[in-house]
């Protein structure tokens, strides 16, 4: 007990140095940098041609730039997986994409696991996270994982922050992740990837598609999310699991 009181207050300890850091360290960055920043990003153009700057090296910025997204989450991921393809085609861009996100959601998932509880409880609301975490310990877990990564709307980083607190091994959770994300990330890069090469109907279409599948998921987030919590807590649970840690 009292080696878990020790643990317990470690986590604490650390989550409340390292959250308001990450943000002053952040806001810092992003204050002394404005103006770059405001010129870089106002056009596509100025995109590719910051981005063509870093030469042999390119590919390694844009992956970086895309694990910072995902660790700090308040960047829309659409944004940075549509430059992606814009700057450097469709299979190039969803490679350096997926990689990115990869390793984004490593960190996040280990940050989770590592801090624990107060640490995500600083990023969202206790409601958000219980709600998760009964699907994380439900016996279709893993299922119910999946289903809300692939539906638009519902907010994927969370998801990864409260799959490390859970028992899901890591490499499962990788693999969940990713394939429930494949659909989403394949159209935004398809779209920048369109777009680069001045094809605007397929952009638009895919624009379209997309806005009408997240307002959807959106609008509907709270029934969907019940639905499956639900259906992945509506079996005995078995006496093993793959996806789950050995005690």
């Amino acid at each position: 007990m009292t080696g878990n009181n020790n643990s317990r207050e470690r986590s604490g300890i650390l989550a409340a140095i390292g959250f308001p850091l990450l943000i002053i360290g952040i806001l810092v960055l992003v204050y002394a940098f404005r103006h770059v920043i405001w010129d870089i990003f106002s056009t596509p153009e100025n995109v590719r041609e910051w981005v063509s700057q870093w030469g042999i090296i390119a590919p390694a910025v844009f992956v970086c730039a895309q694990v910072l997204q995902v660790l700090v989450f308040i960047i829309p991921g659409e944004t940075v997986q549509i430059a992606g393809g814009y700057l450097f085609g469709f299979l190039p861009g969803l490679g350096l994409t997926i990689l990115g996100i990869t390793i984004g959601s490593a960190v996040n998932f280990y940050l989770a696991r590592g801090l624990g509880t107060p640490f995500v409880a600083r990023f969202f609301k206790e409601e958000q996270i219980c709600k998760l975490e009964r699907i994380a310990a439900s016996p279709r877990a893993q299922i119910g994982f999946f289903l809300l990564f692939v539906i638009p709307g519902v907010p994927k980083d969370v998801l990864c922050y409260v799959a490390g607190l859970s028992p899901m091994k890591f490499l499962y959770f990788l693999a969940v992740s990713m394939i429930g994300r494949l659909a989403g990330i394949i159209g935004s890069t398809l779209m920048g990837s369109a777009a680069a090469g001045e094809k605007w109907t397929i952009a638009i279409i895919i624009l379209a598609v997309s806005c009408i599948l997240f307002a959807v998921g959106f609008i509907y987030r709270e029934r969907i999310e019940k639905w499956v919590e639900r259906y992945a807590g509506s079996q005995q649970a078995p006496e093993t699991d793959m996806g789950e840690q050995p005690d």
